[in-house]
């Protein structure tokens, strides 16, 4: 068969957050661009199997939590009838109209969007074999490897049964089990376990590390553990899956660690929500100079450039944090290193946000961090408790807290978990980067009553003149 050579300015792998933002300002640059992603139009895991399909649901669980509490106000509503048919619908409308959207901005910026497979045969050609059958090869001055990330398993509890999910099947809500176990008490796995446990299931999550969240302010996850607490079956930490099983149509599992009182236990069904890795294996690198770490990311420098010069890696498949706005970034930066630009990925607060209820966000350094780094900083609270809005909402489960410099005064970083935690966090993501410092958010007037004024008072709190919360601190006031 004879296979068709072509030729491109810039080759994209991958369609993702990062790597449809790379093509489109790459195409917005003038650059002639190909975009290569298995999927009928742009938008990667984020779009089809993660980052919307979730928040789709994890809006559907709040609102039947909401209906829930609304009893505590005075307001009942019957039990709810679920067509998980039509929410699943319902889901799958939400993706499909993003990804046709992406598709059409695509086309209308005139990438050359490929539905296909891509491996390199050297740093200047890729070949392709096309999801209708077909073959070209593609000659290329620069490309862009947006590849992705795909679920961690556990080899030595691996089974293979259509009880045992992952974070994609998961998603696509074919029945809701009576019992669900999640093993890993990450981020992932409390979103999927608050949607089932809204949808009716009884959750149990398991965790081997001390915590849930492991890396998280304690401070910040105490507030979500509670709740899960009530809304879980239960929650197991210090404890590892040992083995599983078919049993009596669902899952048999075996438990480890301390205080462990049942050691086996059945389930419905289990999912396996360990993390992450990276896709960088099966696309021909070994062919080029580009490197891996020990963990299989792919090694860049500030401008996501490889060590082979013509190649730039973005997104989850160069390193952590695997986060879609971190991709979309990094792809805009090795854009603009491709035209040219001066330019560099050197954020200092990228975002991270968990969509569960009560949300949890943070930007810049931690706490954590700082205990690590034998940093010297200052920290202080503003509980929701006295937040005006948080009570008219009847959610004061929350809190603001900031980490500031004692010398300085600069805003080092932010954390906040309860209600709309995800969208307040932007406000820290830019006080860091523009190195503001309390000052600033204590004179910048928030409007009342809102949750953002717990940022400002957040920052009154730092001079001991927080107007609801009385916490006197000797300390000069410079205006």
């Amino acid at each position: 068969m004879n296979v068709e050579t072509h030729s491109t300015s810039v080759a994209v792998i991958g369609a993702g957050p990062g790597g449809y933002a790379a093509a489109f300002l790459a195409a917005d640059l003038g650059m002639e661009v190909a975009l290569i992603d298995p999927e009928p139009n742009p938008g990667g895991v984020c779009l089809y199997r993660g980052c919307i399909p979730s928040k789709a649901l994890l809006h559907v669980a709040k609102l039947l939590s909401e209906a829930e509490e609304s009893r505590n106000w005075g307001i009942q509503f019957g039990k709810p009838k679920i067509d998980v048919e039509k929410l699943r619908s319902w889901k799958d409308g939400v993706v499909k109209k993003l990804t046709g959207g992406v598709g059409q901005l695509s086309k209308q910026r005139k990438v050359n969007y490929v539905q296909g497979r891509a491996e390199f045969l050297d740093a200047g050609n890729l070949e392709v074999s096309e999801v209708s059958g077909g073959r070209r090869r593609l000659r290329f001055e620069h490309a862009i490897l947006a590849t992705g990330s795909r679920p961690a398993s556990i080899p030595s509890v691996s089974l293979e049964s259509p009880r045992v999910l992952d974070s994609t099947t998961a998603l696509e809500l074919n029945d809701i089990p009576q019992s669900l176990l999640v093993i890993g008490g990450g981020y992932i796995g409390l979103e999927m376990g608050t949607v089932y446990a809204a949808l009716g299931s009884r959750v149990t999550v398991v965790e081997m590390m001390p915590g849930l969240l492991p890396g998280v302010d304690r401070d910040l996850v105490k507030y979500l553990h509670d709740r899960l607490g009530r809304l879980f079956e239960s929650i197991m930490v210090n404890t590892r899956v040992a083995a599983l099983e078919e049993a009596d149509g669902g899952i048999g599992v075996r438990f480890e660690g301390e205080g462990v009182t049942k050691r086996e236990q059945r389930f419905d069904e289990i999912l396996v929500s360990v993390g992450r890795k990276p896709n960088s294996s099966g696309f021909g690198l070994e062919k080029t100079r580009v490197e891996l770490d020990r963990r299989g990311f792919v090694k860049v420098d500030e401008q996501r450039r490889t060590a082979e010069p013509s190649i730039f890696a973005i997104g989850d498949v160069a390193g952590e944090p695997m986060l879609a706005h971190k991709a979309s970034h990094e792809g805009r930066v090795a854009a603009e290193a491709i035209a040219g630009h001066k330019v560099a990925f050197d954020p200092r607060a990228i975002p991270a946000v968990v969509f569960t209820d009560p949300e949890i966000a943070w930007c810049g350094l931690t706490e954590t961090e700082a205990k690590e780094l034998n940093r010297p900083v200052e920290v202080v609270r503003f509980p929701f408790g006295a937040s005006g809005r948080a009570l008219t909402m009847g959610r004061t489960d929350g809190m603001t807290k900031l980490l500031i410099d004692p010398q300085t005064e600069r805003i080092l970083g932010m954390g906040i978990v309860g209600a709309g935690a995800g969208e307040l966090i932007a406000e820290g993501v830019l006080a860091v980067e523009m190195a503001a410092v309390a000052t600033d958010l204590r004179l910048s007037i928030h409007p009342h009553p809102t949750l953002s004024e717990t940022v400002m008072e957040a920052a009154e709190v730092f001079f001991g003149q927080s107007t609801h919360v009385y916490r006197p601190k000797k300390r000069p006031i410079v205006a």
